[in-house]
C-alpha cells in the first residue's frame, strides 16, 4: 500500500487546525506532539484522507509560506459540491484566487488559506 500525505508547515499551528475544520471538516486524530509551545506535528483527517502540519521550526528547515513571501506547493481537494466546500473556505478566512468553474470533467476553484498554501477544489462534473 502507497499513501502520500500532506505535511504543511504553518505560521500558527493551533489556528490552522481550527481553520481547516471550519474550511474543510478537517478532524484533529489526537495525535499531536508539542515542544517549546510550539505544534511540532498533529494529524487530521480530511473526509477521512490524512494531513498533517506543524508550526515553523527553521532550525529543522520547516518554513511556512507567509514567511517565504510565497506558497511553493498547492494541495488537491476532491469534494462532493465545489461551490459550498469553496464558500466556506473563503467564509473561514481563505483568500479567493480563481472562483469556481467547469473545467474539462470537472469543477474546480483555487483559493489560498490563511497560512499562504494554495488549494484547489473540485468535483466532478455530471
Amino acid at each position: 500500500m502507497t499513501t502520500l500525505t500532506p505535511y504543511l508547515t504553518v505560521h500558527d499551528a493551533r489556528a490552522a487546525i481550527e481553520f481547516y475544520g471550519a474550511a474543510f471538516g478537517a478532524v484533529e486524530t489526537g495525535e499531536r506532539y508539542e515542544e517549546g509551545g510550539r505544534i511540532g506535528f498533529a494529524a487530521l483527517t480530511v473526509d477521512g484522507a490524512p494531513l498533517f502540519l506543524s508550526d515553523e521550526a527553521h532550525e529543522y528547515g520547516a518554513w511556512a509560506p507567509t514567511s517565504a513571501g510565497h506558497a511553493t506547493a498547492a494541495v488537491a481537494l476532491a469534494v462532493a459540491d465545489v461551490d459550498a466546500t469553496y464558500a466556506r473556505a473563503v467564509a473561514a478566512g481563505a483568500a479567493v484566487d480563481r472562483e469556481p468553474s467547469d473545467q474539462g470533467d470537472e469543477r474546480r476553484g483555487w483559493l489560498v488559506d490563511p497560512f499562504g498554501h494554495r488549494w484547489v477544489i473540485s468535483s466532478p462534473l455530471p
